[in-house]
């Protein structure tokens, strides 16, 4: 089963079993990090204050070691915008979740030698059906019948940040209008539950170089 996080579900959406350590890369981090963000805000925990991450209640805890550790590096640090955020310590973040899969058994870490001479730990994935499960479950968010307004809250948080960060594990659209028209209406669901969504969405985009879905480029014909 699929771990109930975001941030947990985005790093097994973005690890692709061929490769060791495929998140653990700048987009990787913030992929995860933007994920945090909004799960802490659709639990209330973070709130939008004019377009800056502000913690809502100085002593409600999730009991994630991965979110309460965010939540307590922003209630700790001057206030910063959600694109902010989404790059800065983002790999505390990262860490903290892989770390985290690792314990729930998603992932395995082996130890390895670089060089034959370094010794090293690489994470590879345990569950491969899990992280199989969890890709089909999300394109059929994207691009499946169910009407937006009918789609879990944090499904549609998570396929909104996935389609973002780009993640070749949600293929290509058969039709890319309809995913446009799509995505704008899962983020407008998510954004009702999770008020910092767009800007955390705005600092996605800007670190993989994607255009909002509203200004992307017109299909073919």
């Amino acid at each position: 089963m699929p771990p109930p996080s975001v941030p947990a579900r985005l790093s097994l959406l973005a690890w692709d079993d061929t490769a060791p350590e495929p998140g653990d890369t700048p987009g990787g981090h913030r992929l995860v990090r933007a994920g945090a963000l909004a799960d802490l805000a659709r639990r209330g925990l973070l709130t939008d204050a004019d377009g800056i991450a502000t913690p809502a209640d100085l002593d409600t805890r999730t009991g994630d070691i991965a979110l309460d550790g965010l939540l307590d590096l922003v209630r700790e640090s001057p206030p910063h915008r959600w694109r902010t955020w989404v790059r800065l310590y983002a790999r505390v973040t990262y860490d903290a979740v892989r770390e985290q899969l690792t314990a729930g058994g998603c992932l395995r870490a082996e130890k390895r030698r670089v060089l034959g001479v370094f010794p090293s730990v690489e994470h590879v994935l345990a569950c491969p059906g899990v992280a199989r499960a969890l890709a089909e479950e999300t394109r059929h968010v994207l691009d499946g019948p169910v009407p937006c307004a009918a789609v879990p809250e944090r499904d549609a948080v998570v396929a909104v940040l996935a389609e973002a960060a780009r993640l070749r594990v949600l293929g290509v659209s058969g039709d890319p209008v309809e995913r446009r028209r799509r995505v704008e209406g899962l983020t407008a669901l998510g954004a009702a539950s999770a008020p910092g969504l767009p800007g955390v969405l705005r600092g996605l985009r800007e670190a993989v170089g994607a255009r909002p879905a509203h200004e992307a480029a017109p299909a073919d014909g």
